[in-house]
């Protein structure tokens, strides 16, 4: 199934690259890196280890196979609609894959989003000052801004991103309260195990 990007993608990517400028080009590279396949890897692959020594293994679990389930639908669905990036000069940086979703925006929603579902129900002190969770969907959606200034996505393919990943966390979350606790199961202590 091939998407064509709506009218309203090459407006807003047209408006974007006239607005570019070396240092916010600069900043973009560098914001984008964090949501690369590598570093949202590293990011699982260290909160797992973590969590395993803490002894919290529903919660790695949840981060474990929430992130790589989550990045298969990603592949999936990238395939299933085979939608092209926006043209080659209008990129900053060297892609080749499909467009939409956007993997970028969907899985740093994903991996973000389920840190975020664990901090809650393993930390008291997360639960005590909840605004700290909102770094979670401001990170994914800086990735997701840079994917569009960079050029490498349309804007659909980057709100179809952070749509699917947020649906994603919410029924893992969802899924997963059935076997690791809720805030209002555990004992106020940050350091209590799962």
């Amino acid at each position: 199934m091939l998407l064509t990007p709506p009218g309203v993608d090459q407006s807003i990517t047209d408006a974007v690259i006239e607005a570019r400028t070396p240092a916010l080009s600069d900043i973009a590279r560098v914001i984008t890196t964090t949501g690369n396949t590598l570093a949202l890897t590293a990011v699982v692959v260290v909160a797992v280890i973590a969590l395993g020594v803490y002894r919290a293994y529903a919660a790695a679990t949840l981060v474990a196979v929430g992130s790589l389930t989550g990045y298969l639908l990603m592949i999936g669905l990238k395939q299933f609609f085979a939608r092209p990036r926006p043209p080659v000069p209008d990129r900053l940086i060297d892609i080749d894959t499909h467009s939409f979703p956007s993997g970028h925006a969907m899985m740093s929603t994903i991996v973000f989003g389920l840190l975020a579902v664990v901090a809650y129900r393993l930390s008291a002190w997360v639960r005590d000052h909840p605004l700290v969770l909102v770094i979670a969907p401001v990170w994914a959606i800086a990735i997701g801004l840079t994917r569009v200034y960079l050029g490498v996505h349309w804007t659909t393919d980057v709100i179809a991103g952070w749509l699917i990943g947020a649906v994603w966390v919410a029924l893992c979350a969802r899924l997963s309260a059935r076997w690791m606790p809720t805030a209002r199961d555990r004992p106020a202590h940050p350091d209590v195990h799962a």
